[in-house]
């Protein structure tokens, strides 16, 4: 049922998005973009192998979403699974390792304060170009050759999807279909990927030799947003119950709902967007609440 909502969104979308009358071309971008959207969901749901009951499935439903979200499948897989099992040590989970506080420049601090500010997705791009578009880093948590080869082609399979659909259609209609629907996402996702594990109190191993904290346990270092039902449900497939996934890894996105256990760090969307953007982007991502005092 997701997968065909998702598809007929991104049908939908582009349809729209192929007129020239402003209103009906918004609409379709912004049906697009929500679309992209679902399409990064349903990888994380097929990379977790929740998406379907079938191996091969799941794979082959990973793949085309990672086509339509733009990430690569065997770096998604790769990232992800280490992400779960390192959740709670800042510099040994790969998503929140360029996250560890550290001296920034003075361009550097109002780069991202101007971007956090502005609503300038600048971290859901960095986040997807450095964590599984990157190749070297991201073959260097994998010793695996096979794998790394999974990585390398996937990446070069989706460079060359792209590149090739340009030179088809032409740069402009390029754009006009997928430009500003691309950056719509890209605002969209920001606001649920910062919300569930920056500014939270976390753990940093500094090289020593640490354990990971089993899945029951990382509910402390995950925070969870609480948006309408039907918007959690039709259009997130609870990918905002977090805390939820963390816990129990295993359990589709689509039944978190139906697990009885009330988290403790969920918080109301526009309560964590309004808060969130009182901070500086420095502040927010570099610091956490036991320093700033920033509670929600």
């Amino acid at each position: 049922m997701y997968f065909s909502l998702a598809t007929a969104l991104t049908v939908v979308g582009i349809w729209l998005s192929l007129f020239d009358r402003l209103f009906i071309w918004g609409t379709g971008q912004f049906v697009l973009a929500v679309a992209f959207l679902q399409w990064f969901i349903l990888l994380h749901e097929a990379g977790h192998r929740t998406l379907f009951r079938s191996k091969t499935l799941n794979t082959a439903a990973g793949h085309l979403a990672g086509l339509l979200s733009g990430f690569p499948y065997s770096s998604w897989t790769l990232i992800h699974f280490r992400h779960h099992k390192w959740t709670g040590w800042q510099d040994m989970d790969a998503t929140t390792a360029s996250l560890v506080p550290r001296p920034l420049r003075k361009w550097e601090q109002n780069v991202i304060n101007f971007c956090w500010k502005s609503w300038i997705p600048l971290f859901s791009l960095i986040y997807r170009i450095n964590n599984y578009w990157n190749y070297p880093r991201v073959v260097q948590y994998t010793r695996l050759h096979e794998q790394r080869k999974k990585v390398a082609r996937d990446i070069l399979v989706l460079l060359v999807a792209y590149v090739s659909l340009i030179l088809i259609i032409g740069p402009s209609t390029f754009l006009q279909i997928f430009g500003l629907a691309f950056l719509i996402t890209l605002v969209m996702q920001e606001v649920i990927l910062l919300s569930q594990h920056t500014h939270i109190p976390t753990n940093v191993s500094e090289g020593k030799p640490v354990r990971p904290f089993p899945p029951l346990e990382q509910e402390v270092y995950t925070r969870s947003l609480r948006f309408p039902a039907w918007v959690s449900s039709f259009v997130l497939m609870h990918f905002d119950a977090h805390e939820l996934h963390h816990m129990y890894v295993h359990v589709p996105g689509y039944n978190l709902r139906k697990i009885s256990y009330k988290t403790h760090n969920e918080v109301n969307w526009w309560t964590w967007i309004k808060g969130s953007k009182r901070l500086s982007g420095v502040s927010f991502l570099f610091d956490d609440r036991t320093r700033t005092g920033f509670e929600l």
